[in-house]
């Protein structure tokens, strides 16, 4: 089944298709009640709109999947991984592995593969906590199953 799936940035992807998720937006959240009237209001036919409503979809609609690794760089400072791993608990999230490099330079890599079947918020705000989390110097999200 996911072999029908690609992953897109939206600047790649032509801007009709950013105006039929805008759309559904409107019409799921009841801020315009008619078809007509959305695609009128974001600048798409109706056919536009009918034929790719259930193609594109925004990540935050999706179910989450059940595994994620993190890869992260972090200062060599007592007790920054433990905040960060505190702060994946907080969000629902189950350890599965940790490896941590040596560190260089005062900083040190450190994967994490994690389960987040039980993720009580979305994997953005996940990301978007462990960003700013002191001593957490870069963050990449390698693999999603």
């Amino acid at each position: 089944m996911l072999k029908d799936y690609l992953i897109v940035e939206k600047s790649a992807l032509p801007d009709y298709f950013l105006k039929v998720v805008e759309a559904r937006r409107l019409l799921e959240s009841g801020a315009v009640q008619q078809v007509s009237n959305v695609c009128e209001q974001v600048g798409i036919s109706r056919s536009t709109y009918y034929k790719y409503k259930d193609k594109v979809i925004e990540p935050s609609k999706l179910p989450v999947g059940r595994k994620a690794v993190l890869l992260l760089m972090l200062n060599h400072e007592s007790g920054v991984l433990s905040k960060v791993l505190n702060r994946l608990s907080g969000f629902g999230v189950n350890i599965l592995t940790i490896t941590q490099s040596l560190p260089i330079h005062d900083r040190a890599s450190v994967t994490i593969s994690m389960d987040i079947s039980e993720l009580n918020d979305s994997l953005e705000a996940l990301l978007t906590s462990l960003e700013e989390a002191p001593g957490v110097e870069m963050l990449k999200l390698v693999a999603v199953e």
